[in-house]
């Protein structure tokens, strides 16, 4: 299910201007290809819980380029990662017009979050720690962020969520494939089953970079309905 395809390279760099990058983003998905009619129908993707720490006040910057605040020039701290996959029906569909949402916490370990209390005062400000991605034909998103860090009690992981037509179709959370604290974690060994875990656990493959660690890692998910747009 969540085959991995290359990021195209015009983004595979993180030099890239934030500018760019945005309007590079929309025309690098559909350069991936769109699949047609499955056999079978999709397993859907588990729902996991939103957690305490969806930004209680949206920060002023939320788009798909998590590593820079509206024009800073000065990069998140942490390993750039290019998240990207699409959102599909049970048919194999795309399903268009969707917003994702990711959310994470920044490489400290802090949430852009109320709740996250006198840590709040250390956390990176140059992390934008949220961001959304509308769908296209294709149904696909992509992000610009940084790989996931694990902190007391979790281990690392990426919250998603989709939405169509004013309405929550899911949340969800993804995870690196082989990490050694995801075994320890309760919401992930909370998840049903074996193949359930495997359809939020991805691979994070390293991308060729000018000196410094990368990674790619991609998420397809499957709603379980698509409600008109």
């Amino acid at each position: 299910m969540n085959s991995m395809k290359e990021i195209p390279t015009i983004i595979k760099t993180s030099n890239l201007p934030r500018r760019q990058f945005i309007r590079h983003a929309a025309s690098a998905v559909a350069l991936w290809q769109v699949p047609g009619l499955f056999a079978e129908q999709l397993a859907v993707t588990p729902r996991s819980t939103e957690g305490p720490f969806y930004p209680d006040t949206l920060p002023l910057d939320t788009d798909n380029d998590l590593i820079v605040v509206n024009d800073d020039t000065t990069p998140a701290v942490g390993e750039v990662t290019y998240l990207s996959g699409r959102v599909l029906d049970r048919s194999g569909q795309p399903v268009p017009n969707a917003v994702v949402e990711i959310w994470q916490c920044d490489a400290k370990g802090v949430y852009y979050h109320s709740g996250s209390g006198d840590a709040l005062k250390g956390r990176d400000t140059h992390f934008q720690c949220f961001g959304r991605f509308l769908t296209g034909n294709s149904g696909e998103y992509l992000f610009r962020t940084i790989k996931p860090v694990p902190y007391p009690g979790r281990t690392p992981h990426i919250h998603l969520k989709v939405k169509r037509g004013g309405k929550e179709l899911l949340t969800t959370q993804c995870y690196i494939k082989g990490h050694p604290q995801n075994a320890q974690d309760g919401l992930w060994n909370r998840i049903k089953t074996p193949a359930q875990r495997d359809n939020v656990t991805v691979d994070f493959k390293p991308i060729q970079s000018e000196g410094f660690a990368q990674w790619s890692a991609r998420f397809d998910v499957v709603l379980r309905r698509t409600p008109s747009a």
